[in-house]
């Protein structure tokens, strides 16, 4: 009897790769086949305070929702670095866009920290200009709000 060939898995260079085209395709409702089962995004800079996203389907849930008809981008300048994990890529990119509720466009900074296992996302610390969001979005008004007085860290949920 032949021996199956190997399958190949993705390395973590190519699902961000992967990741980035479905993006800037404006095939959102795809992205979240990306990650795992149990996976978890982490968005430090989030406003007004940081987020954690826990599990494939509520991010299926926060994807589809960020691209209903909300938002075009194409994610271009990317730069993938290799740590002494395999398993772990930091990407440095830009998105380029227009927020089509407001017709303003975008221009962001980005970096995302990804731990990709068995050809699926793990993990991800999402570090996004979040105000540059919410301007173009028309949403800052709402974030003012909501930020009051400033800050607090009492009001930033617990990362366990």
């Amino acid at each position: 009897m032949p021996t199956p060939a190997p399958v190949s898995v993705p390395t973590p260079r190519e699902v961000f790769t992967t990741l980035a085209g479905l993006l800037s395709a404006g095939r959102w409702d795809e992205v979240a086949a990306l990650y795992a089962e149990d996976a978890v995004a982490e968005l430090p800079f989030a406003l007004p305070v940081p987020d954690r996203v826990e599990g494939r389907a509520t991010l299926h849930e926060r994807f589809t929702m960020l691209g209903a008809g909300n938002l075009e981008m194409v994610v271009e300048n990317i730069r993938v670095h290799e740590t002494a994990d395999p398993e772990v890529i930091v990407a440095e990119f830009e998105t380029r866009g227009k927020a089509l509720t407001t017709g303003r466009a975008f221009h962001l900074a980005n970096i995302q920290v990804l731990r990709v296992r068995d050809g699926l996302i793990e993990h991800t610390r999402d570090f996004h200009d979040h105000a540059a969001l919410a301007v173009a979005t028309g949403r800052m008004p709402a974030l003012d709000a909501a930020l009051g007085d400033g800050f607090a860290l009492d009001r930033v949920p617990d990362a366990a």
